[in-house]
């Protein structure tokens, strides 16, 4: 009889996260560069005497991690892995301007005598620029604007910086009796106070714009309660050409902690470690399953 063909493993195919509790599936990671499933154990020797060999061995702990390197950033993924489950916003079809809110000081937001509200201004959505905002008060009724980045300044209207400071506007006038003043080329609109607008120099506010979309999110990582939950997951081996398959099911995983990398023209891509632990149920840690075609 012939020696049968050895088996091996080639490529990646797909990393499925999954439910501990239920088995649904959080999704699917198919921009994957590697995954590979390490088991390091420890081997315990008694030594003594002359001897410079070990009289005996014995097994140790065995330490079980899943390495991931992949190149996707989906909400579930920031939920297993940074422990908070993003906010997944429906479309909006002309955008969405934050509340505007102090931010040193209490001045420059007041419902009678500072800025009421910011909101887009009626049929001109399409100039909002995604960034965050910061209005610092000029005089007693104007303000200057600020944004964080150009990267969206060719939405619309073109728009350019007017300093170093990152100004967008100077001087904008607030209006009292609840007026309104619109950003030329900005899309926004701001509404004055009910009463006589008197505010401090000096004070700022801050808000967010989204532009119009078909979906957004947004996430606050950090928090006391944030929590990193267990989880399973399937990883599939790429189909070889002859037809067969190769899977790991890992019962019960652990990973905190996800990075986000930037540079030059590159793709952001994460390096991810999970611990993989015993699971009581299925009374082990991990199964593997191969298929060879007929």
């Amino acid at each position: 009889m012939a020696l049968s063909q050895p088996r091996g493993v080639f490529g990646v195919h797909s990393f499925t996260p999954y439910n501990v509790t239920t088995g649904e599936f959080y999704g699917t990671v198919k921009v994957l560069q590697s995954s590979s499933l390490n088991l390091s154990g420890e081997l315990i020797n008694l030594n003594g005497g002359s001897s410079k060999y070990p009289w005996a061995v014995e097994d140790g702990l065995i330490t079980a991690e899943l390495s991931l390197s992949f190149s996707q950033y989906d909400d579930f993924l920031i939920e297993l892995m940074m422990g908070k489950a993003p906010t997944a916003n429906a479309a909006e079809a002309t955008g969405s301007v934050t509340a505007i809110t102090n931010k040193y000081g209490t001045s420059a937001v007041d419902a009678s005598t500072g800025i009421a509200s910011i909101g887009v201004t009626s049929g001109d959505s399409a100039d909002l620029k995604f960034a965050k905002y910061v209005v610092k008060v000029a005089s007693a009724t104007t303000v200057d604007v600020f944004a964080s980045s150009d990267i969206d300044f060719a939405r619309g209207t073109d728009a350019a910086y007017d300093s170093d400071l990152l100004l967008i506007e100077s001087g904008v006038t607030i209006s009292g009796t609840s007026g309104t003043t619109a950003l030329a080329d900005w899309g926004l609109e701001f509404t004055g106070g009910s009463g006589t607008v008197s505010m401090t120099t000096g004070d700022t506010a801050t808000f967010e714009v989204r532009p119009p979309n078909s979906k957004s999110m947004d996430v606050v990582i950090g928090a006391s309660t944030d929590n990193y939950p267990e989880f399973g997951a399937i990883i599939m081996a790429q189909a070889r050409g002859n037809g067969e398959l190769f899977e790991v099911d890992c019962y019960r995983l652990k990973a905190a902690g996800l990075p986000v990398g930037f540079a030059t023209n590159e793709w952001s891509n994460a390096e991810v470690t999970c611990t993989a632990f015993y699971d009581s149920v299925r009374n082990g840690v991990f199964s593997m399953r191969h298929v060879t075609p007929v």
